[in-house]
Parts: C-alpha cells; structure tokens; sequence
C-alpha cells in the first residue's frame, strides 16, 4: 500500500535483531508478468512482490491485452501469444523503468502505436539505444520530445533483423530478448557494452524455463529465431535480495543478528553478492536453505566493484562509513542514471551526517569514521530513503529522512520489519 506523500522516516540509534521474511523480487516478479503477457493460455505466479512498481508492471500488461485475476498469495495472467494489442490509452509505469523499458519492447510487438509516460523521475530516464535498436529492427520509436525520454512513441510490429545495442542498463538488452522470440524473423543482436550482467542471465534464465530458443555468444552477440510461443507456467517468485540488502548492512553497521529467510543463493539475482562483501569487510554469515545469517563485527574497508549490482550501491555506501579505513565503490557509473543520481545523491546526504566521502565518476571513495543524526533528503528515491534509515540506525542521535512514501515502490512493509526487529524507526506524516 502506498503511503501518503508527505511522510518521513525518524530513526534513531537501535539494533534490529531477530528473524525476518524478505518480499519477492521485484525483477523477477515484472519478468513473471511479461513473460505471462507473452505466452498463451493462463501462467501463475506465486508470491510476486506487491508494490508500487509491480503494480505499474501489472496495469501495462493488463493495457497490451493481458487479464489479471488476483487470488490468495498469487496472480493468474492471461496471455496474448506473442500478440499484444494497442492499449486504449496511454501507459503510464509510474515510478518503474523496469515496466518501462520491458513495455516497450511489448510495445514493439503490437500491431499499432503505443505511448509511454511516468512520474517525474521517469521522464528523466534515457531510452535511446533501445529505441534505436527497436527502430533497426523495423519498429517506429520515438521521444515526443526528440530527446530520447519519456514520453515515448512505439509503432510495432517487430520483424526482426539485426541491431548493436550499448546497455548502459541491463534492461535494454533485456527487453529486446524478451520480445525478439515473437517477432516475425530472426533477430541478431552485438553487445558491445554490458553493465548490470546478472539481470540479463536472469531475464534468460526465464527465457529457457519457457521454451525459448536462442544463442548466447557470451553475453556478447545473440540470435534469436522468431515465431516463437512462451510456455505458460506455475511458479513461485524468490525472496529479493536487493530488499535483503537493507537488512544485511543493518546488521553489519549495528553490531547485531539478524536471519534472513526466504533467499535463495542460487538464483540469478546479482545482489546475492552483497552477503559476500560486507563478509569480506568482517560481518560473519551463516548460510543455510533458503535463510542466512549475518552478525554484525568490527568492518573494514575494501575495494567493491559494483557494475553488476548498481542498486546495492546507496547501502554499501552506508556501510563504507562505518567501516575502518578506505571503502572504494568503483565501476558503477550506471548508478547515476537511476531514479536519481544515487552517486551525487548519497554523497550530498552521507556528508550531511558527517561522512569522509568523495564522489568520483564512476562510484564513490570514502573513509570510514562514523555518523552522527541529520535531516536528511531521501529525494523521492526508494533505495535512498531505505539506505539512510539504516545509517540513522548505526549514527549517533536522531535521523530524519524525508520522502520515506517512496520505499512503497519496491518494499512497502519496509519500515514495519525493521520496526518488528526492535529498530527504533517511525513513520511520521508532515
């Protein structure tokens, strides 16, 4: 449920310990919906992640022709066979470039135009290789604005041919591998640039469960037959690690115990490497089925290359402060085209609390020495607002973060577990 838009987060000095139950994953419940949106006949999927952002991915799939019944603990989608219709009005994703950029390849199979918009940071979002790449294979896509961001204009359908794509994010090449299966011919597709390289083998880990074929020249090149059918299917969504990664860093910065159940180190999720850094920077872990461990010790620095994990960075950066020596967060320059500039916008709020921290191109440097309570900006950003709720949780004093309604995007029960674990974090109205 989303909050209103005037609320802040109070956080105070606590240690949060206890058990928890992660939500779904937010990627892998928007490619469930896709894929279901695709294939014929009816798929299920068990336990998707309900927040703002899947949501926005559940009304664009409902907008190309999909049906959608909600039951108990799980969501019934029609599919259309590869076939989307025109919407009968304009798609609006809200705050979610994953619905965006997966929609538009939906988009690009549709047998007329289709027009995408979103919230403010969303029109700020850049589309222009995957509109280029659209265009090569004989699509229209267009800016309104000829500045390749939202709003944005697709005529399909999709016949295939040959495209190079730059993913700056992974979710360009995503959304063209999702659509190419049912475009009318063959399509090839050069990857000269790939950041986020985990997201993509998830969105291909989905694309073999269903019976697709394609070839994968190591990430680098891939052809994919047209005329291809998804599967429909029956499946549970794994608990999501990006929202595990909150809780991870808090019990690593506090000193305290905290198990995480539902996460699978198994699955294709790139943030699953987060438990792997903050153990190399001192935290202990224990892994089990499907639950881990993490007990918070005395961390120190390290250097952490980020490019497969950009979300993990406004946590990690959080943990950097409260770690002895240098933390270096390098090779993630994708970071600042997220919801907002997280680079920019996590080294403004941490120094705010009075972090040693240096902002560079493609990451950030900082030196670890603690925090003290501020009043902080969460800038309307999801994973901001939940990253300085847990450094107001190691600093010293009381820290406020204003925006705290944006972690409904992604983690709506966000403030409520914390809580259930003895943080000491309250959400206030203006």
């Amino acid at each position: 449920m989303l909050y209103p838009p005037t609320m802040r987060y109070r956080v105070k000095t606590s240690r949060p310990e206890g058990e928890v139950a992660i939500p779904g994953s937010k990627s892998h419940t928007i490619r469930a919906l896709v894929c279901g949106l695709l294939a014929g006949g009816e798929s299920a999927i068990e336990a998707p992640l309900d927040s703002a952002d899947t949501r926005s991915c559940l009304a664009m799939v409902q907008s190309f022709g999909a049906g959608v019944r909600e039951e108990s603990g799980r969501w019934i989608v029609s599919g259309r066979g590869g076939r989307p219709v025109v919407p009968d009005d304009v798609v609006d994703v809200g705050n979610s470039g994953t619905s965006l950029y997966m929609g538009l390849g939906v988009a690009a199979l549709a047998e007329g135009i289709s027009v995408f918009t979103g919230d403010g940071q969303i029109r700020s979002r850049p589309a222009g290789p995957l509109l280029a790449s659209l265009r090569d294979l004989g699509c229209m896509a267009e800016s309104t604005r000829g500045n390749d961001i939202p709003p944005l204009v697709i005529r399909g359908r999709m016949k295939g041919g040959r495209t190079s794509v730059e993913a700056h994010t992974s979710q360009y090449l995503s959304s063209l591998l999702l659509a190419a299966p049912c475009a009318d011919g063959e399509t090839r597709i050069e990857v000269p640039l790939l950041n986020e390289a985990p997201y993509v083998a998830m969105t291909l880990s989905w694309m073999d469960r269903l019976g697709i074929e394609y070839k994968n020249d190591g990430m680098k090149r891939f052809v994919i037959p047209g005329g291809q059918s998804y599967r429909p299917f029956t499946g549970s969504i794994p608990a999501d690690f990006s929202s595990a990664a909150f809780f991870i860093v808090a019990a690593a910065v506090t000193g305290s115990r905290i198990t995480l159940k539902g996460l699978d180190l198994a699955d294709t999720q790139g943030d699953r490497a987060v438990v792997d850094i903050v153990e190399s920077m001192g935290a202990r872990v224990e892994r089990g089925e499907r639950a881990i461990t993490i007990e918070g010790g005395t961390l120190k620095g390290g250097t952490f290359d980020l490019n497969a994990i950009p979300d993990a960075l406004p946590a990690l950066a959080v943990a950097g402060c409260l770690a002895r020596g240098e933390t270096r967060l390098v090779n993630v320059p994708q970071a600042r085209l997220k919801e907002t500039d997280r680079i920019a916008v996590m080294r403004s709020e941490l120094s705010k609390m009075g972090a040693d921290i240096e902002e560079k191109p493609d990451g950030l440097v900082i030196r670890g020495g603690g925090l003290k309570g501020a009043l902080l900006h969460g800038h309307g950003d999801h994973r901001v607002v939940m990253a300085l709720s847990v450094a107001g949780m190691a600093a010293g004093g009381e820290t406020t973060i204003d925006t705290a309604e944006s972690a409904a995007v992604t983690f709506p029960a966000f403030g409520e577990l914390m809580s259930s674990l003895g943080a000491d974090i309250e959400l206030l109205e203006d």
